[in-house]
């Protein structure tokens, strides 16, 4: 397995570069092309977590083909060879981490959905008791199970961080048909989700969709329930009250806050047992939830 900082290591341009992926434009479709870069606090490390990029992938390839029969996706092919060139020339380097997908009409909501109380809804929760103009029973704790999933939309911001608004801005936004869409889809795609994951003794905690118009109708688009959009927490480590480790850069996180950094470029050198914990992290939950498609693509990861 080859460690990819960027597409440029391999001669490619890339049309946007964005904290993980690099992106092409090519006319009616986009590459995409999961790197092994990995950020926290919203600055890049300079080191590479190997394999990362495939995880990221790979679990998104599976949740398209798991969803197809509740909503079109914009997945075209995974296969390299059968990319247009020069990128079907970079079968070792972009095999199991890169997708040619259909471009779209994309709508600038990111469809967030909450089963369970943590991260910024736990904090907006101890303010006002409400999430997203969602009131909420008194005395929930933290990391708990909501009486039921919630749609907690928020802007979609190119940069800086993305805010978290209430559902009658997104209707404001894209309209009463669409947002209801939007919204029914979400729940839906998150409850089926939630479901598949539990015999596995995984917990989705909460998780963000993005949708786009394809060919006129509403499509799953960009990354789907992996590490980097969602919250997965082992069942059994989970306890009202507190917030169970999360599969995911947790662990980068944590060993940032114990150093004397003000979260500001340049980043820390990270030591190479962090960045394999951070790995292993990754790697298990795919693991666990898509034994099979991690042995398709084993080559790679």
């Amino acid at each position: 397995m080859g460690a990819l900082r960027s597409t440029r290591d391999l001669g490619l341009n890339p049309d946007y570069e964005g904290k993980v992926r690099d992106m092409f434009d090519l006319g009616d479709q986009f590459l995409i092309v999961s790197t092994d870069r990995i950020s926290a606090f919203d600055v890049i490390m300079n080191d590479l977590v190997p394999g990362r990029g495939v995880v990221l992938n790979v679990m998104s390839l599976a949740w398209f083909k798991r969803f197809e029969e509740l909503v079109p996706n914009h997945l075209v092919t995974a296969d390299v060879a059968e990319f247009p060139a020069p990128f079907n020339e970079h079968p070792e380097a972009l095999g199991g981490r890169s997708m040619l997908v259909k471009k779209a009409d994309r709508f600038p909501v990111e469809c967030v959905v909450r089963g369970y109380i943590a991260g910024s809804g736990w904090k907006s929760y101890g303010q006002d008791g409400t999430i997203c103009g969602h009131q909420l029973p008194e005395g929930l704790k933290r990391a708990e199970k909501l009486p039921g999933a919630l749609f907690t939309p928020s802007t979609k911001e190119d940069e800086g961080h993305d805010e978290n608004i209430p559902y009658s801005t997104v209707v404001e936004m894209i309209g009463q048909e669409s947002a209801a869409h939007l919204r029914d889809l979400s729940l839906k795609l998150y409850q089926t989700g939630s479901d598949y994951a539990e015999p596995f003794g995984v917990i989705l905690a909460d998780t963000k969709f993005e949708f786009g118009i394809i060919d006129g109708k509403i499509s799953l688009i960009d990354e789907v329930l992996t590490p980097d959009s969602s919250r997965f927490w082992p069942a059994s480590e989970h306890k009202a009250g507190q917030e169970p480790p999360s599969w995911d850069k947790q662990i980068l996180r944590n060993h940032l806050e114990t150093l004397d950094w003000d979260h500001s470029p340049p980043p820390p050198k990270i030591p190479s047992e962090i960045l394999d914990k951070t790995y292993s992290r990754y790697r298990e939950v795919l693991e666990l939830l898509f034994p099979e498609e991690a042995r398709k693509w084993q080559a790679f990861l």
